[in-house]
């Protein structure tokens, strides 16, 4: 199992205070497509960062290779939406932290 965070930029710095009705119902989309995901054991975590610089979503998953994570950020509805929204997606070399004895990977959808 391989660990990755994954970084969702908005379109603008101000999205999150200044987001429209119809970007609120795609970020309901958005948080429903990664908690799926978190109930199948491929996310560690998710959420919004509230970096002074500029909001941005955050997450960490774990899949077997580099094509899952790429697949998983391809499909956020966030990205097909094609609203101006990207990810930067880092290897964490070490994984995460879980608490022992936890088997957190369900099969895929």
């Amino acid at each position: 199992m391989k660990t990755y965070f994954c970084r969702l930029i908005p379109p603008r710095p101000t999205f999150a205070q200044d987001l429209t009705g119809d970007e609120a119902k795609l970020m309901q989309a958005h948080a429903a497509y990664w908690k799926g995901w978190m109930d199948k054991g491929w996310v560690v975590a998710f959420g919004l960062v509230a970096d002074p610089a500029g909001p941005y979503g955050i997450g960490i998953v774990e899949v077997e290779n580099a094509a899952d994570v790429l697949g998983l950020t391809r499909d956020d509805p966030a990205i097909r939406a094609d609203r101006g929204f990207r990810y930067e997606v880092h290897p964490m070399p070490r994984g995460a932290i879980h608490p022992q004895g936890e088997n957190r990977h369900n099969p895929a959808p």
